[in-house]
């Protein structure tokens, strides 16, 4: 029911003036999807035809439920790679196979859209993503070229196959390259002009055209696969095909939902939030189980298409639905001159998509930021090259993870901060020991981490001898919680001061940390004159633990360290 209001809705504010520009847009990006829909299953290695569904029925079944409205859902390059990877050639129905990863596909999604899997979003590195989006590119490039010379190549990865043609260049065929490189000249040229990204429509034409008047023996589309001239029958998924297909489902999910995010930053004309970025998981979901029911591969959110239908005017997501008839019109009506589209003419516009993808700046960008940043681009861009790309998801996957706990143990800085009789506050560097009779208020910032508690640990002042009858204030100001790794390092320090002959106090003004100290024992084993809860005053608990805390010096070395407490020495 929530779905039929917000389409009425939708009809009623569907205005005269909006009609027009999305029937624009929506033209445009319907005939420009037809040559695109095929090269994305020629470039997954599967049924060109699929590609096309995909597109038709993935964009209108997005365009239903995204958050962001002017968002296409359809094939990527980065999605389809991972599809050829998936090996479905080895399923006893390969066809079948695709179908059930698209809509299992989509099943991941919409339940990441349901759990707020939109704030998740932030945590993986734009490091990370340049690297596997350039090495995506390059392998859109390394997997066209033996369709674009008509040398069938041999090894085992994309690079091998790629030193193969090139040791064996006299073999190509100098018909069906020159059938591909006309196509990449025309469709560079023509972006350029007014014809904008029909060019690529005019490009695919003028070269299958120019590939029938030479004679070419240049393979068509219907070398393929037969368009059938009308559109499928809605399948099933089969159930028994899950278990193997849930990694490369789980790797296309996490690619098009980071991409998706991408596309709504880059075409929204409003903040994106992570409740807009889950609704958006939920419709790239829908467009996944639709096209994996009308018998195509799977889709996310399409950063070309989408600044495509942005640039032709777009007033709303309509524009996708027009874009969607307008395919179906060419599928049921001019199949047959689909049908005679050239291969080597795709396989030219798929290497000027993947040569787009790669974004220098981009790339100098993340190598001017530092060497981690460095190290998991490289790495990444490597593993997306050498190992199937599903994995090379995965493996990016944990190398975020990793870099994430790494950053965190490496985010904590103390400060000492010494207080004058007026309040005044100034951050120092902490001692690395303290004379006797001293009174130092510690201050760490960053998170609490458990893996920050040996930097944590390696910054506190040293406990020795020399030290005794001493004070060490740490203020946990703003932290809500320390982990059980945390605990111990406080509950070690505190028992090593104690041990010579001083004390650690701790402030703290979170009521949830002061709950954890308690029930931890800590309060016990420090003393519970020792735990001080802050208040909204800030410093005012601090400066009083520091009194109290001079008091305590003068009462053990009898005022030796001068006659006030506030003349006891602080750092």
């Amino acid at each position: 029911m929530p779905f039929f209001r917000r389409a009425w809705t939708w009809t009623k504010q569907w205005g005269r003036r909006d009609a027009r520009k999305d029937g624009i847009a929506g033209l445009v990006l319907g005939v420009e999807s037809v040559p695109d829909g095929l090269a994305s299953g020629l470039l997954a290695g599967v049924n060109p035809v699929a590609g096309l569904y995909a597109y038709l029925y993935g964009m209108a079944g997005g365009a239903c439920f995204n958050g962001t409205s002017l968002m296409a859902v359809q094939g990527t390059g980065a999605m389809a790679l991972i599809v050829a990877d998936a090996e479905l050639a080895s399923h006893s129905d390969p066809e079948r196979a695709l179908f059930t990863l698209s809509v299992l596909t989509g099943a991941v999604m919409i339940a990441a859209g349901l759990l707020k899997g939109g704030a998740l979003i932030r945590f993986v590195p734009t490091s990370l993503m340049v690297g596997f989006i350039s090495a995506i590119g390059l392998n859109i490039v390394l997997g066209q070229l033996d369709t674009l010379s008509g040398y069938e190549s041999e090894g085992d990865s994309r690079i091998a196959q790629a030193f193969d043609l090139l040791f064996h260049f006299w073999e190509v065929d100098l018909d069906t390259l020159a059938i591909g490189v006309l196509a990449m000249v025309l469709i560079v040229g023509l972006q350029r002009t007014r014809a904008g990204a029909l060019g690529m429509v005019v490009a695919i034409a003028v070269a299958s055209i120019a590939a029938s008047l030479i004679g070419s023996d240049a393979p068509r589309v219907s070398d393929l696969a037969a368009i059938p001239e009308g559109l499928p029958r809605p399948t099933l998924p089969v159930l028994r095909e899950v278990p193997s297909l849930v990694v490369p489902a789980l790797s296309l999910a996490f690619v098009g939902l980071v991409q998706g995010a991408g596309v709504s930053a880059a075409v929204s004309t409003s903040p994106v939030t992570p409740q807009r970025t889950s609704r958006d998981f939920i419709g790239q979901g829908a467009g996944n189980v639709v096209s994996g029911v009308f018998r195509g591969m799977p889709v996310g959110g399409s950063m070309s298409a989408s600044v495509l239908v942005v640039a032709g005017g777009a007033r709303t997501r309509m524009a996708m639905i027009v874009a969607g008839v307008v395919m179906a019109i060419v599928v049921v009506l001019f199949a047959d001159v689909v049908s005679k589209v050239s291969m080597p003419a795709l396989a030219g516009l798929l290497i000027v998509i993947g040569v787009g993808t790669i974004k220098p700046a981009q790339i100098m960008a993340v190598l001017k930021t530092g060497k981690v940043q460095i190290v998991v681009m490289s790495l990444t861009f490597v593993l997306t090259l050498v190992i199937p790309v599903q994995f090379a998801v995965l493996a990016g996957v944990a190398l975020a993870v990793l870099l994430y706990v790494v950053r965190q143990s490496n985010s904590i800085t103390l400060r000492a901060l010494e207080i004058d009789d007026a309040g005044r506050a100034k951050e120092v560097d902490p001692p690395p020991q303290l004379p006797p009779g001293t009174v130092v208020v510690l201050q760490p910032y960053g998170s609490l981490f458990f893996a920050s508690a040996p930097s944590l640990q390696k910054q506190l002042p040293e406990v020795a001898e020399s030290s005794a009858n001493s004070v060490v204030i740490l203020r946990l100001r703003g932290v809500d919680e320390l982990g059980v790794t945390q605990i111990g390092v406080v509950r070690g320090y505190g028992e090593s001061w104690a041990a010579a002959g001083s004390k650690l106090v701790v402030v703290a003004t979170s009521d949830r940390l002061l709950r954890q100290i308690r029930r931890s024992g800590l309060a016990d084993e420090l003393g519970p004159e020792n735990i001080y809860r802050g208040t909204e005053w800030v410093g005012e608990t601090v400066i009083r633990a520091q009194r109290d805390a001079q008091a305590w010096v003068a009462e053990r070395t009898g005022g030796s360290q001068g006659s006030a407490p506030g003349e006891f020495k602080r750092i």
